[in-house]
């Protein structure tokens, strides 16, 4: 499968799409695709018209269709979705659009400006990061955006948020260890992990348990915009702390009792800090998802304030599904308000 560089203009072919809220400071915006529901080769296509020469040619240097078609979806997502966030005029399929339910609804972000998915730059920042490099035009205010991706073979996601650094990660459920679990633990983890994963005798949950601790684990050094490499996950531990105060918000006024993650760093042990929101699901039954948000709240004294979640399923310009508060988002750990 090579992706096609499309000369046409890309403005002038696709219709508008209807304007969508900016995410509130306190709020999470989390997208996802999953790439075995996207099989129309001309989407793909119209896709491949956003992508930078550069971003094409490594797409096309892949070997496999596969791994091109989701690195071509995870550049897609991204574009799509910081482009909504900055006010993209933003356009659709006409000729593959659907009539769609209430939910299912095409979209931008409302602001005053407008941009071309395909004109936005990227850099990343020392520890490789990705990063929006803004035009500077006197005309024109970026938004304090902040953005982080993730994927797996079976789902692509973006997180964006104002203001506030974020961290994401995606893990399949069924996601198979080659290695023992506890010996591979104890070279990544730390002592304390260990010991909680020792601790579980049914080897389903210890599995299921590891994967949770290791997507946490993911967001947390993502969103301090860092890596594996240049922050260890041996070099500080997740923990659950049951939450009196902070429970989660669902629809219809339901309201569960929630656990909070807490990070302890192994340079100053029993300093246990709440400078992160995280946030743990499941996602569409088939994927764990972590979420880390910087808790800048915890100065103003609003360290109780809950995340507040979006989450959409998409297929870029043919429709987007809110499923925050149905059952294909399960809030698993985390303070958060759907």
């Amino acid at each position: 499968m090579n992706i096609r560089c499309c000369q046409r203009n890309f403005s002038s072919a696709l219709p508008p799409l209807v304007p969508i809220q900016l995410p509130s400071p306190r709020e999470t915006h989390f997208w996802y695709i999953l790439p075995d529901e996207v099989k129309s080769v001309a989407l793909l296509n119209r896709y491949s018209e956003l992508l930078s020469p550069c971003e094409r040619e490594n797409v096309n240097r892949m070997s496999g269709d596969q791994l091109k078609k989701r690195a071509l979806l995870a550049r897609a997502l991204v574009r799509t979705t910081i482009a909504r966030c900055s006010g993209v005029k933003c356009n659709g399929l006409l000729a593959m659009r659907k009539c769609l339910s209430a939910k299912h609804v095409f979209g931008i972000y409302q602001t005053n400006c407008e941009i071309n998915p395909r004109s936005l730059k990227f850099r990343k920042n020392i520890y490789g990061k990705p990063e929006v490099e803004w035009h500077k035009d006197d005309n024109f205010s970026p938004p304090p955006l902040h953005f982080n991706i993730s994927h797996t073979s079976s789902m692509i996601a973006c997180g964006v948020t104002i203001n506030a650094p974020i961290g994401i990660d995606v893990e399949e459920k069924q996601r198979k260890l080659k290695n023992n679990i506890i010996a591979f633990a104890q070279r990544y983890f730390s002592p304390y992990e260990v010991k909680l994963l020792t601790s579980i005798s049914d080897p389903e949950v210890r599995r299921q348990e590891f994967i949770k601790l290791w997507t946490l684990k993911e967001a947390y050094v993502k969103a301090l915009g860092k890596g594996f490499s240049a922050m260890p996950f041996k070099t500080f531990t997740i923990q659950f702390r049951t939450s009196t105060l902070r429970r989660f918000h669902l629809p219809g006024n339901s309201v569960s009792e929630a656990s909070e993650v807490i990070v302890e760093s192994s340079n100053d042990p029993g300093n246990l800090t709440n400078n992160c929101l995280f946030a743990l699901l499941e996602v569409a039954g088939s994927h764990y998802a972590a979420i880390c948000v910087e808790n800048d709240e915890i100065v103003r004294g609003e360290a109780n304030t809950p995340m507040k979640l979006t989450v959409r399923k998409t297929i870029p310009f043919v429709e987007d599904v809110c499923v925050s508060g149905t059952d294909a988002v399960l809030p698993l750990r985390g303070i958060i308000e759907q």
